[in-house]
């Protein structure tokens, strides 16, 4: 497990991110952006023409007048022409300028997206469970749009800033004077510009956490719709809501607040700069100095130049609520993973499934104890249960077979060798896992079931699903074996997930079964019909089951009775009986006879 000391590191680290600017967007360089250099020179290519285009306006507009002041017969076809033309193509540029660019950065959003959810897929169980769902789907959403709005604004940045150099040129190639003006008032923006955009980026940080607070919120409120309605719990939900709606709201109006100064500084700005200029140029006029063409193409470069000067003072912003998220994204790839395979990792040998726990100790991050010292010995082919009061550890023992968690010391052998020496992918391969509670895909039955055993045959299917007393609601579902299930299976009832998973753990065929209260759903019918079947399926392999009903314990060869993560007893269930200790008062008080 991640440690204490490790995760405070990391949430410093984190805390230190959005003051580095550079590093951030270096690393999003370096791991996404450069690896399309053909889609990265298109992009420029087309926005450095599109901005060229624009700064030739100007120059059009001052030929025009100066012809008109001339009474040049070549305005009434040369001028026009030269409208048309440069219409067209800017036209054309804008178009490729778009879809390069949202081509562009559509692929670095999925590369971001495909780098999260492969690290989330194969970290910790413990990071995924720590964390709501809808906050960490959040990072693939809210995030990214923050992140997609950021990027397209920084790409465009980049056709305003050749916009604006190239109007700049005209400005200068027409009047130097009125151009030094205009120079010296922008620049003045840059200080507070710099400001609003720090609190923006703080804005948008605090923003994001209250979009996956209130997507977790909703989430959780409309799963437990049930049990919202029969307590009557309609007035408490209503109040979490507007709670959560509020913070969302105060979070947004920060955001907005910050955006909404930005412009109004820089109109203010573009204003004494164009009454400067006007001021300036009527001073000059009245003493007889430039012509009107120099002065109407000086004054449309200045305008022109308005909107991109505009764009480029907003980019701070937009780019702060970018990084924001960025660093919310890197934060969950640089989370690392406990459980890892080790450089000396090898494939599990062959085996029958002889598991020993050898004084097995767990501590959870938040330092909680989950096992202490916890030994037994499963021989291949036995089946043993753990049975226990709520928190004993019973479920912690069985999470640390397949290494969803590492143990904190001792060891856990499987067919000899411990399970930290053996690759996760060959561990994992030669268990399969039933929980109390199974949640399927939102895929078919025979979908659902061959995830057990991907490359089986459909026979091979159907046998599993008649082991595990499945077969005949299956049939009888609308489209039989390719009945779609819907989210987390919620199309089945409970009993009916429950034979569907273990179908799927029996088509696995594994050497190690795993069961969480693998039969508690079903009927007394059914379990009956699946116990016959675990029976077949546990011969020359070994079952480890957390287990209350008396039913499932009074099959097993040993049964390993624990107490705060301890093994108290260990024996089979009649012995345990006789002996009169804990196994005994569980069976009588819990009503396990049942």
């Amino acid at each position: 497990m991640t440690s204490v000391p490790h995760v405070a590191k990391s949430l410093s680290a984190s805390k230190l991110l959005p003051d580095d600017t550079r590093a951030l967007l270096t690393r999003l360089w370096h791991t996404q952006v450069r690896q399309y250099p053909g889609r990265i020179a298109a992009v420029i290519a087309v926005t450095v023409l599109t901005a060229l285009l624009t700064a030739l306006y100007p120059l059009v507009i001052q030929r025009a007048l100066d012809m008109f002041a001339t009474r040049d017969p070549r305005i009434l076809y040369q001028v026009p022409l030269l409208v048309v033309v440069i219409t067209l193509a800017k036209a054309l540029s804008q178009y490729g300028q778009t879809l390069a660019t949202q081509g562009l950065v559509l692929l670095v959003i999925r590369g971001l997206q495909e780098q999260m959810f492969d690290h989330l897929i194969g970290t910790d169980i413990a990071y995924v469970e720590r964390e709501a769902p809808a906050k960490l789907a959040a990072r693939f959403t809210t995030d990214a749009v923050s992140i997609r709005e950021a990027m397209i604004r920084a790409v465009n940045s980049l056709g305003d800033v050749v916009t604006v150099l190239g109007l700049i040129i005209s400005m200068f190639y027409m009047d130097w004077e009125l151009s030094l003006i205009a120079a010296v008032l922008y620049p003045v923006a840059a200080v507070p510009i710099q400001r609003l955009g720090k609190r923006v980026r703080r804005a948008s940080g605090g923003m994001q956490e209250r979009v996956g607070e209130t997507a977790a919120f909703l989430t959780e409120s409309f799963a437990q719709a049930r049990t919202v309605r029969v307590y009557r719990l309609e007035e408490r939900e209503r109040a979490r809501a507007a709670l959560s709606f509020d913070h969302l709201y105060q979070a947004m109006l920060r955001i907005t607040r910050g955006r909404a100064r930005v412009d109004p500084l820089l109109e203010a700005l573009g204003g004494a700069a164009v009454a400067a200029v006007l001021g300036f140029a009527g001073w000059r006029a009245a003493m007889g100095g430039a012509t009107l063409g120099d002065f109407s193409g000086f004054v449309a470069a200045l305008l022109l130049a308005s909107r991109p000067l505009r764009a480029l003072g907003a980019l701070n912003a937009a780019l702060q609520e970018g990084l924001a998220g960025l660093v919310r994204v890197f934060a969950v790839v640089d989370d690392p993973p406990a459980v890892t395979d080790s450089p000396q990792a090898r494939p599990l040998p062959q085996g029958k499934g002889h598991l020993v726990f050898e004084g097995v100790s767990f501590v959870y991050a938040d330092g909680r104890v989950g096992l202490n010292d916890l030994s037994f010995d499963a021989q291949p082919g036995c089946t043993v249960a753990l049975v226990g009061p709520s928190g004993a550890g019973k479920s912690t023992a069985l999470s640390l077979v397949p290494r969803l968690h590492d143990v904190t010391s001792g060891r856990i052998l499987l067919d000899g060798m411990d399970l930290r020496d053996a690759q996760l992918e060959s561990l994992r391969a030669s268990m399969a896992y039933v929980s109390q509670d199974p949640l399927l895909f939102d895929l078919s039955v025979r979908e659902n079931i061959l995830i057990g055993r991907p490359d089986a045959l459909q026979a091979e299917v159907e046998q599993a699903a008649r082991a595990a007393a499945a077969e005949r609601f299956i049939l009888a579902l609308p489209d039989g074996y390719n009945t779609v299930v819907g989210p987390g299976g919620q199309r089945l009832s409970g009993g009916q997930r429950q034979r569907v998973a273990l179908a799927r753990a029996l088509l696995r065929n594994p050497r190690l079964l795993l069961l969480d209260e693998a039969t508690s759903a079903l009927d007394s019918e059914n379990e009956a019909q699946v116990q016959d079947a675990l029976a077949t399926l546990r011969r020359g392999r070994t079952t480890l089951v957390v287990a209350h009903r008396l039913s499932t314990v009074r099959s097993a060869d040993m049964v390993v009775v624990m107490k705060d993560g301890r093994a108290v007893e260990c024996g089979t269930h009649d012995g345990l009986m006789s002996q009169n200790g804990l196994y005994a008062r569980l069976v009588r008080t819990q009503g396990l006879e049942r």
